[in-house]
């Protein structure tokens, strides 16, 4: 492997024991929302994304991040990640994947974990506005960044001087599968499949024949979900296809850009082992993190209830490296 491996310094306070309740545990400590302000853009195809700013727009460093799968600026770790980027001097932006900043958008078409396009387009537009730009993303749209910095190897410097991925899956289909069994299906699995299904049952009514919509209803893990709905929206030809092609494991070689890559070995969404034949053949631009605890974005410190501070003040340690 050619990555770089590096210590944590993360370890899981002794009150919080555990995968799961430090995955948790991290989704119910929210920080008070920041002071965003919305921006509307209009897609080359017609649609529309929001994207969510705070700080100084006179700053000289800007932070993208990509959020997870349902997520939005209003998840934990964008909360606390723009807080403290602000606080540091920085100008944050989240871009919403489309349906996801609370408005359906306007095409048949969502987002999926391979949607590095949409990636490339955003990246261009922030680009175009900063003098210094760095990207970030959390789980699913940690995928997407990986997928997009090793699809344009060298050329991603253009656009980004330092990238961080934080429990991104690398591999769909070992992270799909780990969802869909036990404990993760009762838990994960049900709370993303009760938001998806209802926005695409909802997209079915101003685009009927779309997909099965009793198929839709009965699906009860993500195997299914993308089988009948985010495989054919996307172009894929079913859930396999989907989750060989959008997953950023065989990208990471390609990667030319100084990126963190942070996943904690015990990580619900992600078996270790997994992890470790995700980054295998990874670049030497790859610093690998992974901390034996921390769960999938959790990384709480300090004394009950916990401080989300811990992981947004590594993301910018890592971002503001010379």
């Amino acid at each position: 492997m050619n990555a770089r491996r590096v210590d944590s310094s993360y370890r899981a306070p002794w009150w919080l024991p555990g995968g799961h309740l430090q995955t948790i545990a991290a989704v119910l400590r929210k920080p008070p929302r920041p002071a965003y302000e919305r921006e509307r853009w209009d897609t080359p195809d017609g649609d529309f994304v929001d994207v969510d700013w705070a700080g100084d727009p006179a700053a000289g460093r800007l932070l993208v991040l990509f959020h997870g799968l349902e997520g939005d600026s209003d998840s934990h770790y964008a909360r606390s990640l723009a807080h403290a980027a602000v606080a540091g001097g920085w100008r944050f932006a989240l871009p919403h994947f489309r349906g996801c900043s609370g408005e359906p958008n306007r095409l048949p078409r969502a987002y999926h974990s391979g949607d590095s396009g949409e990636v490339e387009w955003m990246l261009a537009r922030f680009a175009a506005r900063a003098p210094a730009l760095y990207a970030a993303g959390v789980s699913l749209g940690g995928n997407m960044l990986l997928k997009w910095l090793g699809e344009r190897g060298a050329e991603a410097a253009r656009r980004v001087r330092r990238a961080v991925a934080v429990s991104a899956p690398m591999d769909l289909a070992a992270a799909g599968d780990t969802l869909d069994r036990g404990l993760n299906r009762r838990i994960y699995t049900r709370a993303f499949l009760a938001t998806m299904k209802r926005k695409s049952l909802a997209k079915l009514e101003r685009f009927p024949a779309l997909f099965d919509a009793r198929r839709t209803r009965a699906a009860r893990t993500l195997r299914a979900f993308d089988d009948v709905v985010t495989a054919p929206l996307h172009g894929f030809r079913d859930t396999d296809d989907y989750w060989t092609r959008a997953s950023s494991a065989p990208w990471l070689a390609r990667i030319r850009v100084p990126t963190l890559v942070l996943n904690a070995q015990n990580d619900p969404f992600l078996p270790h082992e997994a992890l470790e034949r995700a980054v295998a053949e990874a670049s030497s631009c790859v610093v690998l993190e992974s901390p034996a605890t921390g769960g999938h974005v959790g990384f709480l410190e300090g004394p009950f209830p916990g401080r989300l501070t811990w992981l947004p003040r590594r993301i910018l340690e890592f971002l503001a490296s010379p």
